[in-house]
């Protein structure tokens, strides 16, 4: 299992992180999808890093917290970034409801938080982040959870050597 750690000063430390880890994707995955299931506790940073990669590609607007609207979607240029938050959700077949697996196709990255809520609906992630408190600052793990996951950890370690 390939894994990398990195400590995140700050909320901008942490959006920064985003921002430098969607190009990352964005340039190793091509055409095809990219999914990331991010873990942690409220208030743990994951809609700040969301913020952080949907504005590295570009998106000049408000990056919104999905937390009542279980997805928010994001229209760039030459690919289409879903951020969504299961918080509220009660039970997974609401995910067939609203059509869930129209969401996963060709150039599109989906942003998962609380994903267990979704468990058995959704597809497996590409690459798992797990954010935790660190005192004052935030601590950021990444795990592979597939060949473009470790792809895109391999790049990161070689960046931040």
């Amino acid at each position: 299992m390939i894994t990398y750690y990195q400590h995140l000063a700050d909320e901008q430390a942490t959006c920064q992180f985003g921002a430098t880890l969607v190009k990352l994707i964005y340039n190793i995955t091509g055409d095809n999808g990219f999914i990331i299931y991010l873990n942690g506790e409220l208030g743990a940073g994951k809609t700040t890093l969301s913020r952080g990669m949907i504005q590295g590609l570009g998106h000049s607007g408000n990056v919104k917290s999905p937390t009542y609207t279980l997805v928010e979607e994001y229209h760039l240029a030459d690919r289409h970034i879903y951020h969504f938050d299961l918080y509220r959700l009660n039970d997974p077949e609401e995910l067939e409801f609203m059509g869930i697996r129209d969401y996963f196709t060709a150039n599109t990255i989906c942003l998962i938080e609380w994903a267990e809520k979704g468990n058995g609906t959704l597809h497996s992630a590409d690459l798992l982040i797990n954010l935790a408190y660190d005192e004052n600052a935030r601590r950021i793990e990444l795990i592979a959870n597939s060949s473009r996951g470790a792809d895109i950890i391999a790049q990161l370690q070689h960046i931040t050597e």
